[in-house]
């Protein structure tokens, strides 16, 4: 088999989220939100993934194709199953080391009279006038009426020998899961109950007087929908309006994963599937007494501060000086950014600089996903303000942001900024931003190009590289990007870029066939990839070979990789590993040995066939030999880590690379201390 099936790769990948949950030495409430992480990475991949798979399942083309993705619909739903009871296991273990932090997750049941009083008071007061049980019967359309991002509880209410149910959701957008129940004196345990057990504690009170019952008890399930939409082709509507109505499609999709409490009584189970219109493709997975485990991220801190990862403080880039116009320091040369360990600031500091800047005319940026107090669309609008002219092309479809950017457009279009939308059928993924300014009787650019979104708050989280630049040819490139977003039809050569759909995918063949060639005539050749995704079929085969002509291959790859690495006659010149840490490793980067002459590249592209054929992507060769170099210090840093870092082999066991009687490396610790090193010089 030459691929490895990127949906198992998927769920190795979150598996090695988990072995974070499940380290000890992480810090224990760190561990707790790693839990919540998979947890959300996990509904995703259902939504997303397996949505998908089950689409192919019912539309095959032929029995062949039928029986592949049936068998793979099997695999997974049998890893799922595995990765289910680790997570429970992890998850015990997890409560078990807060409560030798003397943080107590408590049931119910383990509340004393005290505790009960409280709680009875807390749900009357707060959690009641919230809850609107929704009693089943034979009318109620249940996959419509559940929400798929809610919390529920399925109640099975006894009188006599009737027996009827009800789901209720928990209301958690206005109550927090997590209750801390107040201290009493002498104790020296914080105590904390989840919402779901208050409700179980006070469920006879929610129904009394008004549903007859005896007896009452309650399990949880959760519901996971397919994420896919299909937009409407009405010419009559506008682009927003095609927008919103498919995603009002997702609220009543079709259910495709339903994970249950695995004490649920089987009479419950049955109902339920029934009613939710479950079929054998479809995951019904049992697991622990909580579901929504994905708030566990917003998990909170109620011991010692040592509990958590000690405070990031990012750094401030040693090119970038306090009170200077930044245009001036980007005549003088590029700058490369790499967040979070330098401070987003400075890229929220070009926009706010060129909103006021009596020389800058005009101002256009590619929008993918933005915090929701995004203060670079503060500083758009305030470019307009000043009579700049600021272009926005918004990405409508990026997925699970739909909704916010259908806002955000409206917003700015309302504040006189001209909004975009991009090419029918390409998502505009691009992390692109371009600055005229007139200067010395002439137009002068900048350019800005990155891996990552333009988006505060992950940047706090997610390691990603942005360049800025002042190159006259990366900057007449960059303005054809925005042109061939308004003009698709025409036809665009770009001297510098890498620009799916247009050349990345030729690119990228002519840099590894070039290696090819010159392992072939003996010489050194290699290639270095870091990416979230290697799972292009086209670009694996090519890599395959490659290494089979002699040309060292290391790439690290946080995600899926389709990619088995090391098999002999095939890849025994590959190497792959994976970085699961603190921050979530988000850079982009490709280097090529060039005959010693290196060649690298940043880009908002991974090694997808969605990436370099059906989106709008932006890859940059570096020119500035210092920055070159800094890339490939990193990379290097990087694949000395025997802390974080995890061997992806043929079988994507997820071993730990072995240290031996090495140093003890961390990658991300290092390259903070690199760059610290690079700012004080």
């Amino acid at each position: 088999m030459k691929f490895y099936p990127k949906e198992l790769s998927w769920l190795s990948f979150n598996e090695r989220v988990l072995q974070e949950a499940a380290d000890s030495s992480v810090p224990t409430i760190e561990r707790v939100r790693f839990l919540g992480i998979f947890s959300n990475n996990m509904d995703e991949f259902f939504s997303v993934r397996v949505a998908d798979v089950k689409r192919s399942i019912y539309y095959a083309r032929n029995q062949s194709e039928h029986d592949a993705a049936a068998a793979l619909m099997d695999a997974i739903q049998r890893k799922v199953v595995a990765l289910q009871e680790q997570f429970e296991r992890v998850n015990k273990d997890v409560f078990r080391a807060l409560a030798q932090k003397r943080i107590a997750i408590i049931t119910e049941d383990q509340t004393d009279a005290f505790e009960r009083k409280w709680l009875t008071n807390f749900f009357r007061e707060r959690v009641k006038r919230e809850l609107i049980p929704l009693l089943i019967n034979q009318q109620t359309d249940l996959v419509r009426a559940i929400n798929e991002e809610a919390t529920y509880l399925c109640a099975e209410i006894s009188n006599g020998e009737h027996i009827r149910y009800a789901a209720i959701e928990l209301p958690t957008d206005n109550i927090d899961r997590f209750v801390v129940l107040p201290r009493q004196r002498g104790a020296t345990v914080k105590k904390v109950i989840l919402l779901d057990n208050v409700l179980r504690l006070c469920i006879h009170d929610l129904f009394t007087n008004i549903v007859p019952a005896e007896h009452i008890r309650a399990f949880s399930f959760k519901l996971t929908r397919d994420a896919d939409y299909r937009l409407p082709h009405d010419i009559d509507q506008s682009v927003l309006e095609r927008m919103e109505e498919g995603i009002r499609q997702r609220l009543e999709a079709e259910p495709v994963r339903l994970v249950f409490d695995s004490n649920m009584p089987p009479a419950m189970l049955r109902f339920l599937r029934e009613k939710l219109k479950l079929t054998t493709h479809d995951s019904v997975v049992a697991g622990g007494r909580y579901r929504n485990t994905r708030d566990y991220i917003d998990f909170p801190n109620l011991g010692h501060k040592s509990l958590e990862y000690k405070p990031f403080e990012p750094i401030r880039h040693a090119s970038i000086q306090p009170n200077e116009n930044i245009f001036t320091t980007l005549s003088r040369n590029d700058i490369l950014l790499f967040y979070p360990y330098h401070t987003f600031d400075h890229l929220t500091e070009v926009i706010r600089q060129a909103a006021y800047d009596p020389h800058v005319q005009s101002i256009q940026i590619c929008i993918y996903r933005v915090a929701a107090r995004s203060r670079i669309i503060r500083s758009l609008v305030e470019a307009v303000n000043n009579g700049k002219k600021v272009t926005v092309v918004v990405e409508l479809q990026a997925r699970f942001d739909e909704e916010a950017n259908i806002e955000w457009a409206k917003y700015m279009t309302q504040e006189g900024i001209r909004v975009l939308f991009g090419i029918q059928g390409l998502k505009v993924h691009s992390k692109i931003i371009l600055i005229k300014r007139f200067e010395a009787n002439t137009i002068k650019r900048y350019a800005h190009i990155g891996t990552g979104n333009f988006n505060e708050k992950t940047a706090k989280i997610y390691t990603d590289y942005g360049l800025l630049t002042a190159h006259t040819e990366l900057c007449e490139d960059i303005e054809q990007v925005f042109q061939y977003l308004e003009s698709p039809y025409r036809r665009f050569k770009f001297n510098q870029l890498l620009v799916s759909p247009v050349n990345t995918r030729e690119k990228l063949e002519f840099f590894i066939d070039r290696e090819i060639e010159t392992a072939k005539q003996g010489a050194p050749a290699e290639i270095m990839l870091k990416v979230n995704n290697l799972v292009d079929e086209a670009m694996i085969i090519r890599l395959y070979r490659a290494s089979r002509a002699g040309v060292k291959v290391r790439a690290i790859v946080r995600g899926m990789c389709a990619l088995r690495a090391g098999v002999a006659d095939l890849s025994e010149n590959i190497e792959v590993i994976s970085i699961v840490d603190r921050f979530l490793e988000h850079t982009r980067v490709y280097c090529f040995h060039n005959n010693g002459e290196q060649r690298v590249f940043i880009s908002s592209a991974d090694i997808m066939t969605r990436n370099i054929d059906h989106r709008v992507e932006v890859g940059c060769p570096i020119h500035n030999t210092n920055i070159r170099k800094q890339l490939i210090d990193i990379f290097e840093l990087q694949w000395r880590d025997n802390t974080k870092a995890r061997i992806i082999d043929a079988a994507q066991t997820n071993a730990y690379r072995p240290r031996g009687n090495k140093k003890k490396t961390r990658s991300q610790k290092e390259v903070l201390q690199y760059l610290q090193r690079s700012s004080s010089s």
